[in-house]
């Protein structure tokens, strides 16, 4: 489990294909000197287990259904990646609850600079549109947000001075593809009460 507070961003220093699937060796100056074998890890949102380290480099692997559900069949060498360890149970929960299970892509429709701080706008597929909710937490690539403002299948986001710079958000461009992860509070409220309108 994570809280969607991003520790630090990393490179990719290389890819590997393995047959349909995609080991990433990732640098990491503060995480990677801290993870061991068989540690979780959030990769731009994306929960992975550690199978190699070396020095302040370590390879996660990405399978089919993770590279076919997530940003990370686009990541190529050289790319910066957002990195967080998993939550401690003697942290401090700053963030949300972030499972490292995205839900699905979105992508960067907008991006406008105001005086200080940026508004993203994004889209998401409209079969998730209804997780949306109003100054409610979503992640977008791991990083713990709040859903400033929404237009249908848009959510604005506003991004302070410090997340822009901690962060990837930094290089987004328009038409960036990007990992959603929704609040998992309301997709368990959402099961349970279909779950009550079937009996």
């Amino acid at each position: 489990m994570f809280t969607g507070l991003v520790e630090e961003t990393g490179t990719i220093e290389r890819l590997s294909h393995r047959s349909g699937s995609v080991v990433f060796s990732i640098r990491g100056r503060k995480t990677g000197r801290s993870l061991g074998i068989k540690d979780s890890i959030a990769v731009d949102g994306v929960c992975l287990t550690v199978i190699r380290r070396r020095g302040m480099t370590f390879d996660v692997q990405a399978v089919e259904e993770t590279l076919t559900k997530t940003s990370l069949g686009k990541r190529r060498k050289g790319d910066t990646v957002n990195l967080e360890r998993p939550l401690s149970a003697k942290d401090r929960l700053g963030g949300h609850f972030v499972l490292g299970h995205v839900d699905t892509t979105g992508t960067v429709e907008s991006i406008r600079a105001r005086k200080s701080s940026w508004m993203f706008w994004i889209r998401v597929p409209k079969r998730f549109s209804k997780l949306l909710i109003p100054v409610g937490s979503v992640a977008i690539d791991g990083v713990s947000l709040t859903i400033a403002q929404l237009r249908g299948t848009l959510m604005g986001i506003s991004i302070i001075p410090h997340t822009w710079e901690v962060t990837t958000f930094k290089e987004y461009r328009v038409g960036r593809t990007i990992n959603v992860e929704f609040d998992v509070l309301g997709k368990y409220v959402e099961q349970l009460v279909k779950a009550y309108r079937k009996r």
